[in-house]
């Protein structure tokens, strides 16, 4: 069996400012995906979604999330219109299982969280005696990230990255957003959890940021948007592909790479 494991937000799917960003936002092409207050706030290409929708059919989809589960079943394309066994949220906290949370596991994560690595509130303090400009939020008592109101400069960055290794946590800059995850919160364990349980041979990836790197290592061949956070790291050419396209068109290439390789494969 095949597993597609992939990243959402900026590999699949795209917010009205990341299409912004993109000076994709006129495209005439795209279809909501997401609402928030009955309003359509992340899109795809409309041939990106008919992609995807024949991907689930055929082989398992696995969605890969920094979202909270809350926030996920936002993405209405995911939760009520395809009927996906697994999903990972949380940056790999939680594992869905037919719609349900799988409490063994987080039971798991939780445990390694008490035992690895220094607790969210004791990090929260550091981050703060770091004075970063920008607003705070946390997810599920998790982990934490900052809404940046300035780019951070390469010193900064290096000085938090420190802070956070030296605590058994990681970050990661995803747009204006700066993550500080703990390391037992991990995209790869779940997804390495999945791949035993379900007893799969081959797995392929996508997604753009460095909190996806825990997941896409583990996986056979993976696809990496020519705008994500990978792009300027030493990755092995063979394995990890690069778009040509970048944007909301970099979602609907990967994935029709990915239906390229499932009419090759006759899955």
């Amino acid at each position: 069996m095949i597993m597609f494991a992939s990243d959402l937000d900026r590999t699949l799917i795209y917010s009205k400012r990341a299409l912004t960003e993109f000076k994709q936002y006129s495209e005439s092409n795209l279809i909501g995906v997401e609402q928030k207050d009955g309003q359509e706030v992340a899109f795809m290409t409309n041939k990106a979604y008919d992609l995807l929708n024949v991907l689930a059919s055929n082989l398992m989809f696995v969605p890969v999330t920094t979202r909270t589960y809350e926030q996920y079943k936002r993405i209405f394309i995911l939760s009520d219109r395809m009927s996906l066994k697994y999903a990972v949220t949380s940056n790999g906290a939680n594992i869905i299982y037919n719609g349900l949370p799988l409490l063994d596991w987080r039971n798991q994560v939780q445990m390694r969280l008490e035992h690895e690595c220094t607790s969210l509130e004791k990090m929260i303090v550091k981050t703060e005696q770091l004075e970063i400009n920008g607003q705070l939020k946390q997810a599920e008592n998790l982990f934490f990230y900052y809404i940046l109101e300035e780019e951070l400069t390469a010193e900064r960055k290096d000085t938090i990255r420190k802070m956070a290794d030296a605590n058994g946590w990681r970050i990661s800059i995803q747009g204006r957003k700066l993550y500080l995850m703990p390391n037992p919160v991990s995209k790869g364990e779940a997804i390495k959890f999945i791949k035993d349980r379900e007893g799969i041979h081959t797995v392929y990836g996508a997604g753009d940021s460095a909190l996806d790197y825990d997941f896409l290592k583990l996986c056979h061949y993976s696809y990496i948007p020519s705008h994500g956070e990978l792009v300027n790291e030493e990755l092995n050419k063979d394995k990890y592909i690069i778009t040509k396209k970048h944007g909301v068109q970099a979602g609907e290439e990967l994935l029709s790479e990915m239906a390229n390789i499932l009419q090759e494969t006759n899955i």
